[in-house]
């Protein structure tokens, strides 16, 4: 047997995060490199136990942050994607080898109509498996194969294929229900048969992959473990292709929670969910949205007369779990205007932001300016204050200095923009259907550009008419997608801020196109 699968508990369940690689797939939630490491050191801190860093063939950049979040890696193993060929399993192992724990993911479609891709025969792609499989295992003590969309495969046909990822070497199986196919009964079914019948089954980790297009991801997760699953994959707020993948916040906290009809455990330290969801948020540009479970910002929010009688004698009446187990205050307003520089530190350390005192010192100037013009600060206001300082810090290119807008009913309305493009002011008038496609339209006189806007969001970060706005941006330039976002009491110039911040990131990606993902398909895995 290996030492892997021995090394816990039988009612241990490992966590497997793939935000930074199947989440960051997801259209538009394209990372910086910076945003990469700091979410993989969070997800360290927050003791998951795999973190799969990205598919190191895909790009340059995608390599480097591979690279690069193996060298800093703490506690957590540092897996890599590689599909079925020799060249990608190589390049994945020179990413990850320098972690203190690495692990090669290599896999391959078995499914019939994933078999069609690369117009292999069953026994082709049989061999494909061992040859690749005992590559990676030659170069890393710990292998995972999948075979993708594992629950549309023939029963004969998956048990042949794990039985000769075993013999070959991998330590991990991991069962993907690819296209949110299958349903509970079946994840666990599946799972249980598998480790009944396949040879060598008893010797390695079953784990699961849930995407959600019917809503079953975390349902579907849960019951994989219930057939024996040991490894979970999931993202940070459920983020991925199509409709995203099992959260790993969901899973996690049914688990705490329901104990008792599920007792298996992780190493996961449930405070630290809700900062690690925000920043995920952040920096893919995927707000939450209010009802999400565990993490939506209505997940703890009690309005129905009934509910808040029953919250106010006893919280356990709505309350199955309580805010501080996920990291989230238990009140929120604290902040004003005579608050002081150490009450701010103070605040921003609970909310999970550790500050310099140069940082402090640009932090604490602007939220002076956000009291002056809000009555009552709220944590969201300060989270959405933080993330406005770190998108701008990026912002060396372009930079709003002034706007004034003109709106009304009679059209068109119009901008007067002032942009400061490499340290040269710049002044426009321009109009538009709208003060925000005025400005949009003012921000391109001056800086002319191809990218095209395919979002365009706007989120109400607390209550009341002197709310913050925070403003996400999404644009697409000859396949590069990039985001922006910004938060202002004044909506229009958080969209000017945000569409600006979009423009930087599209900058600095035209200077360094080699960190461009680049299209990967099945036929270049011949």
């Amino acid at each position: 047997m290996t030492v892997e699968a021995n090394s816990a508990p039988k009612d241990r369940v490992r966590i497997f995060d793939t935000t930074l690689r199947d989440g960051e797939q997801s259209p538009g939630a394209t990372m910086t490199h910076a945003e990469k490491l700091e979410i993989a050191q969070l997800l360290d801190e927050m003791g998951v136990d795999i973190i799969e860093a990205g598919f190191p063939i895909a790009s340059e950049g995608d390599f480097e942050a591979v690279r690069d979040i193996a060298k800093l890696s703490r506690d957590a193993t540092i897996c890599g994607l590689a599909r079925a060929n020799l060249t990608d399993i190589d390049r994945c192992w020179e990413a990850v080898k320098e972690a203190r724990s690495p692990r090669i993911h290599t896999f391959i479609g078995t499914s019939p109509l994933h078999r069609a891709i690369p117009n292999l025969t069953m026994d082709e792609m049989a061999e494909r498996i061992h040859q690749t499989v005992t590559h990676a295992r030659n170069l890393c003590d710990n292998v995972q194969w999948s075979p993708m969309d594992a629950t549309r495969t023939e029963w004969d046909y998956l048990k042949r294929v794990v039985e000769i990822a075993i013999k070959a070497g991998a330590t991990t199986i991991n069962i993907p229900d690819t296209v949110g196919y299958t349903a509970p009964v079946e994840s666990a079914d599946l799972i249980r048969r598998l480790i009944a019948e396949v040879e060598g089954g008893e010797d390695v980790i079953f784990a699961t992959h849930c995407h959600n297009d019917l809503g079953l991801a975390t349902a579907n997760a849960l019951a994989a473990v219930a057939g024996g699953a040991r490894q979970i994959e999931c993202t940070i707020n459920g983020l991925g292709e199509r409709a995203g993948n099992t959260a790993l916040e969901e899973v996690v906290m049914a688990m705490r929670v329901r104990g008792d009809i599920m007792p298996f455990t992780t190493g996961i330290d449930t405070t630290k969910i809700m900062n690690i969801s925000r920043r995920v948020a952040t920096v893919s540009g995927f707000q939450v949205q209010p009802n999400k479970a565990i993490v939506g910002k209505n997940a703890f929010a009690h309005e129905s007369g009934i509910h808040q009688d029953g919250m106010l004698k006893n919280a356990e009446t709505f309350e199955i779990m309580r805010p501080a187990d996920i990291g989230l205050a238990e009140t929120s307003l604290v902040m004003g205007k005579h608050s002081g520089r150490a009450a701010l530190r103070a605040k921003l350390k609970d909310l999970g932001y550790e500050l310099g005192d140069n940082q402090l010192k640009d932090v604490f100037v602007r939220f002076k300016a956000l009291a002056d013009r809000k009555k009552e600060v709220y944590d969201e206001d300060l989270i959405a204050l933080m993330t406005d300082a770190a998108m701008e810090a990026g912002n060396e290119h372009l930079k709003v200095k002034f706007l004034r807008v003109i709106c009304g009913t009679e059209a068109p309305q119009s901008a007067d923009l002032t942009l400061t493009v490499n340290g040269v002011d710049h002044q426009v008038t321009a109009t538009g259907d709208g003060p925000v496609d005025a400005t949009f339209n003012a921000v391109k006189q001056i800086f002319p550009h191809g990218a095209r806007l395919q979002l365009y969001q706007v989120h109400a970060v607390t209550e009341g008419t002197d709310a913050q706005a925070t403003v996400s941006v999404r644009m697409e330039e000859d396949g590069r997608i990039v985001t922006g976002q910004s938060a202002d009491t004044d909506t229009v110039v958080a969209s000017a801020k945000a569409y600006v911040a979009a423009l930087n990131r599209l900058v600095v990606r035209r200077g360094k196109t080699g960190t461009d993902r680049k299209e990967v398909s099945y036929k270049d895995a011949g």
